[in-house]
């Protein structure tokens, strides 16, 4: 039987705080990619409450599936499977969209597939990149992780360090909190950052000893509330922007030597970016510049796909479609779910 050369998945994702859904042909194509965000309503409390976001990934989710498929002009006939982010992240809003993928795939009689959030995310440097293919090196990170990972080929990952405590993402959340820019703490470190000294302020770079490709971010964080303390303590005025700049340097000079010495030691030919915070300006010029050095191709989505985003969910599942990966209807929200796990 002949293969169909065009493969249509439908993708859902409702990991945190974004409801999202989207249409991607062949893995790398993108018909739809709708976006509802939630960041306005949790900035009120200063992060994601995860209460609310359930209950507003049941209010939207209907409404942004019926928008992918509009915009992409297709309907559920046209589609060859479902997609959905099914771990890691928050139980209750893994489990709308887990919920709603399944309830399509049993009125539509399309296969299931369930993708992990972190796989997403590395995949979205498909979408972008054409001429992109294992094996490489990624650096993932957001809110919620900080992973250095081996991509031996589509669906098979090494993960080869790891954040010892807070991710990088949420060390800027915290950060922005303690010295009063608010939530997400993420974009307004790199605005605020821009009119700031990066060399004003020394804060520590850790490494974890036995483990080189690992990471630790609570002591940079710790220093920065010390920092502020002191200040506060001799009656010193407190800039924010060098604060912001001299953290978020510290926070970025780790992530890129241990992603650049990881491509080197393991001998891959490409490094790539992914996750929320991979669209950080200092994060990717520092990396540009490391890389050059060291003449490694590097890859990073635009920064509408580093966002949580459907179309990584797509993409990802169309390599899980081709391998014959299916999920059953029994699939579940899975909150901690391991990368590599299936």
């Amino acid at each position: 039987m002949e293969e169909k050369k065009e493969i249509l998945i439908l993708a859902i994702e409702s990991s945190c705080d974004e409801t999202a859904a989207a249409v991607v042909k062949n893995g790398r194509e993108v018909l739809s990619n709708v976006i509802s965000s939630q960041i306005d309503l949790h900035t009120l409390y200063g992060g994601v409450v995860p209460e609310i976001a359930s209950r507003k990934h049941i209010e939207r989710i209907n409404y942004v599936i019926q928008e992918a498929l509009d915009q992409a002009n297709v309907t559920l006939k046209d589609l060859d499977a479902i997609g959905v982010t099914y771990g890691p992240g928050l139980v209750g809003a893994l489990l709308v969209g887990v919920a709603e993928a399944k309830a399509i795939s049993y009125a539509a009689k399309l296969p299931l597939i369930g993708v992990h959030h972190i796989e997403g995310h590395i995949s979205a440097n498909y979408i972008e990149h054409k001429d992109l293919e294992p094996p490489f090196a990624c650096l993932v990170v957001s809110g919620g992780h900080t992973h250095l990972v081996i991509v031996r080929d589509y669906g098979e990952y090494e993960i080869i360090g790891r954040t010892r405590d807070d991710a990088a993402g949420e060390a800027f959340d915290k950060v922005a909190r303690a010295i009063g820019l608010g939530y997400p703490g993420g974009p307004k470190i790199d605005r605020v950052s821009k009119e700031g000294n990066p060399d004003a302020v020394h804060f520590p770079r850790a490494k974890v000893e036995g483990a080189p490709y690992d990471f630790s971010f609570s002591g940079v964080k710790s220093a920065v509330l010390n920092h502020i303390n002191g200040c506060r303590m001799k009656g010193e005025e407190i800039c924010q922007a060098d604060i912001a700049a001299s953290f978020q340097k510290a926070v970025c000079d780790v992530l890129v030597s241990h992603a650049v010495e990881a491509a080197k030691d393991y001998h891959m030919p490409k490094l790539a970016l992914a996750g929320g915070v991979a669209s950080n300006s200092a994060l990717r010029s520092m990396m540009e510049e490391a890389c050059r050095k060291e003449k490694i191709p590097l890859y990073y989505p635009s920064p509408i796909l580093c966002t949580d985003n459907a179309a990584m969910i797509g993409a990802a599942a169309y390599y899980e479609y081709r391998k014959g990966v299916r999920h059953g209807l029994d699939l579940n929200a899975v909150p901690n779910l391991k990368l590599g796990e299936r």
